[in-house]
């Protein structure tokens, strides 16, 4: 008999360790989706780097303070902000916007900045900065922030 409860208490003691490390912690982070980061809130511009250097200073007052709102339908909304750059234009305007290459593109319908086109590559996207990039010809790759 004893020969056989041997191994049944090992083997109660073993599970009694580890059978705890088994539960949910319930304080783990959630991963958001990238769909879920781009929609929780509005974007504003924080900065755009060219080559590497400050270029914000090259962008007027009117395109720096347009607010972007991503919506999960693959739709959106600029809004001109405080400051338009032609008073006759509207103060918003819709956009479509979906994720293509594996999410390693955004490409947005309408073109953010003069010169640029549709597609940025998706550098970061977190719960509080979008970082986006673009060839920029002649000057080089653009690096735009936007932030919450």
């Amino acid at each position: 008999m004893k020969k056989q409860l041997a191994p049944l208490l090992a083997t109660l003691i073993a599970v009694s360790f580890f059978l705890p490390a088994c539960q949910k912690d319930d304080n783990l982070p959630v991963l958001k989706t990238k769909t879920q980061l781009i929609t929780e809130s509005a974007w504003k511009f924080g900065s755009a780097k060219v080559s590497g250097s400050d270029a914000s200073g090259y962008l007027q007052a009117c395109q720096k303070d347009n607010v972007y709102t991503f919506v999960a339908a693959g739709t959106g909304v600029i809004n001109e902000g405080p400051t338009k750059c032609d008073p006759n234009d509207p103060q918003s305007n819709p956009f479509t916007w979906n994720f293509t290459n594996s999410e390693a593109t955004l490409n947005i319908s309408t073109i953010l900045f003069t010169g640029g086109n549709n597609d940025f590559t998706l550098m970061t996207l977190s719960d509080s900065e979008l970082v986006l990039s673009q060839n920029y010809p002649p000057y080089g790759t653009i690096v735009v922030t936007f932030i919450h």
